[in-house]
């Protein structure tokens, strides 16, 4: 069993966040825009799914890997924020 874990965009992810996820994370990290209104900045939250993580961004972006092993980014539709 794999537990999740939370941590703030723009800090260090845990040793938990797989390599493979590292990238797609900094990259949606640095299309974030910069907060003018001193909103919280958004949390990431790791799961897995049949032994595959997915990272997901409080305003709904999720990093997962494809069947490669690739990163990919998506966006979930249903997410409130969306």
């Amino acid at each position: 069993m794999q537990l999740g874990t939370r941590w703030t965009a723009r800090s260090t992810p845990p040793a938990a966040v797989p390599a493979e996820l590292r990238a797609g994370i900094s990259g949606v990290e640095e299309a974030l825009p910069a907060d003018q209104l001193g909103q919280p900045t958004p949390r990431w939250t790791l799961t897995w799914l049949e032994g595959r993580p997915i990272a997901e961004l409080d305003t709904g972006v999720i990093v997962s890997l494809n069947h490669d092993g690739a990163a990919i980014v998506r966006h979930d539709p249903d997410d409130e924020f969306g």
